[in-house]
């Protein structure tokens, strides 16, 4: 199975976010919050926050309590998208797993890596900002900056970011505002249920972010 490139991941056209948000609840048992949604004002899509630059619009948090408000309840989570069913869906992170958050360019080199490394991998996100989150297990918050230092990397000089507890993920079929929905890189499957520590694949992201900004030792 070839990476694909960028413009060639499949379209997830016809999702709704309430039967999505469902199915990350029942099959993946994910945790899952509504986040603000898109509102048409005056011909044109702005977010529900009412900030007119906001920089993420349609996919973030709705309220400061949202972390409370997570559920994995298959049950709930129909209730709280019946109740906004243009609410975005998100996935905090820190629970059923952390997210290692890289550049779109960095995160399709790694993945050609992986794949020639013939690594396990978990899902995998690409963000319309270009940015691209690899599910791993959590922990990785703690373990990442040791791990990219092993191999040789400064952490501060990478272009690569762990969510952990308190973060989130914006999931399919959110979308940011004019410039296009999340889509996913890899798909969850039952191939990938089990995740992969954040040990296993942070080798090639590392190298990658490494190359994609000209860091170094």
């Amino acid at each position: 199975m070839g990476v694909r490139a960028a413009g060639q991941i499949p379209q997830q056209r016809g999702e709704q976010p309430l039967d999505t948000a469902v199915r990350y609840a029942e099959e993946r048992h994910w945790d899952v919050v509504p986040g603000a949604w898109l509102e048409a004002v005056a011909g044109t899509e702005r977010c529900s926050c009412g900030e007119a630059a906001c920089p993420a619009p349609g996919a973030h948090p709705a309220h400061t309590e949202w972390q409370a408000q997570a559920t994995g309840s298959a049950t709930v989570v129909r209730k709280l998208w019946t109740a906004q069913p243009r609410a975005s869906v998100l996935l905090p992170t820190g629970r059923a797993f952390d997210a290692i958050d890289v550049p779109e360019t960095a995160g399709f080199l790694a993945l050609a890596r992986m794949e020639r490394m013939e690594l396990a991998l978990g899902p995998v996100t690409r963000s319309p900002d270009r940015r691209m989150q690899f599910f791993v297990l959590p922990g990785a918050v703690d373990k990442v900056p040791g791990l990219v230092r092993s191999l040789g990397w400064l952490p501060a000089r990478l272009d690569l970011t762990v969510l952990g507890a308190g973060d989130y993920v914006a999931a399919p079929p959110t979308r940011f505002g004019s410039a296009g929905a999340v889509q996913w890189a890899s798909r969850p499957t039952q191939a990938n249920r089990w995740l992969p520590d954040a040990e296993n694949v942070i080798s090639p992201l590392a190298y990658a972010c490494g190359r994609d900004v000209g860091a170094g030792v």
